[in-house]
């Protein structure tokens, strides 16, 4: 890779490589656009095979995060960081403290969070060397898991897809198929079963699947939730899911899920358009949590606005579907058409909040 070629072609801002040997720490922080303010993305741990590998998830989630949060309507650009590793064999405090380091050196361009691999302890970890991190636990004046609210709003965007699908926005009797059921699985599980749908789980996991057992929902191997027989499609794993080899097999009139970067390449949604697959844009299913950061943030969040908050992607959800009938376009070129809209329109005026820093 090419990297200041890369970025100057793909417009991002910024790339930081942190290394302390240490700790073993080796992470890259990308910042993809901070015009609407801070560039917000959580800290994700992975054991990627090359530096290559760990660029390329970065770089992808950095800008899928820039047009969430432009999307959602919130006062963050899009950043993003990995740590390359093993999060279950090595993540150690030390490691987490030192990543955190070199977040506090940009100085509040970048603002992190919670990701694959990492949790709300790590979170506690990060908050002692940098005021620059967000989703604290409630008791430290945060938000608390955003995998909550991102639960909460992938049932949202559900439900408005099923209203211009089938006419109501009732997942009572519907069947669901999940692909991956870590935090943000569980929680829209957890909704849905109370909703009345029916759920098909698959994880690479053997304890995930017996979490999902104990909702009644019934288990299939990875590689066969594809070709499930479902309403529903719901990944909400790692990108990429939706290709041109996974699309032929979905039997789903919907897919909708909390998973970045579902679509390996821009051309797979228009493959689901073609198929008549309503597809729910990745960075608007899971928006929820970012929603709820914001306010976390510009210190307006409360426990008790949670549910008023994940409406908000409905919403979205709504005004995606509304441009995507009213333009002939698929969904994804809709979602993308209206967040660089607000980039560029509202990305003009210097935003009030460049400065703020968070107080604890």
């Amino acid at each position: 890779m090419r990297l200041l070629e890369y970025i100057e072609q793909h417009g991002y801002e910024q790339v930081v490589a942190c290394h302390d040997s240490s700790v073993g720490l080796k992470a890259f922080i990308a910042i993809y656009d901070t015009r609407l303010g801070p560039a917000l993305g959580g800290v994700r741990m992975w054991p990627y095979k090359t530096e290559e590998d760990a660029l390329t998830d970065v770089f992808r989630l950095a800008r899928a995060l820039a047009y969430k949060c432009a999307i959602s309507g919130t006062a963050f650009g899009g950043g993003k960081a990995v740590i390359i590793g093993d999060s279950r064999t090595q993540k150690t405090e030390a490691l987490i403290r030192a990543f955190a380091r070199f977040v506090d050196t940009l100085g509040g361009r970048y603002i992190t969070s919670e990701d694959v691999g990492t949790n709300i302890r790590d979170l506690e970890h990060i908050a002692q060397e940098t005021r620059h991190v967000a989703g604290l636990p409630l008791a430290l004046g945060g938000s608390g898991d955003p995998s909550v609210i991102t639960g909460m709003g992938v049932v949202m965007a559900m439900k408005s897809c099923a209203k211009a699908v089938w006419g109501a926005d009732s997942l009572n009797g519907r069947t669901v198929a999940i692909q991956g059921f870590g935090k943000v699985g569980t929680h829209t599980a957890e909704l849905l079963v109370k909703s009345g749908a029916k759920l098909v789980v698959a994880d690479i996991h053997d304890e995930a699947l017996e979490g999902a057992k104990k909702l009644g929902a019934s288990t299939v191997p990875p590689g066969e939730i594809y070709s499930v027989e479902c309403d529903i499609f719901s990944p909400c794993a790692l990108g990429g899911v939706l290709n041109s080899e996974t699309i032929p097999k979905l039997k789903a009139r919907i897919v909708a899920g909390g998973a970045n970067n579902q679509l390996l390449t821009p051309e797979d949604g228009d493959f689901l358009h073609r198929r008549g697959i309503l597809y729910a844009p990745d960075f608007v299913t899971s928006s929820g949590g970012v929603i709820a950061l914001h306010h976390e943030v510009y210190g307006s969040f409360r426990p008790e606005f949670v549910p008023d908050l994940a409406m908000r992607v409905g919403e979205i959800m709504d005004q995606v579907i509304h441009e995507s009938q009213s333009r002939g376009i698929p969904t994804h070129q809709a979602a993308d058409r209206l967040a660089e809209e607000r980039m560029a329109s509202v990305g003009r005026l210097k935003p009030i909040f460049r400065t703020h820093r968070l107080s604890r």
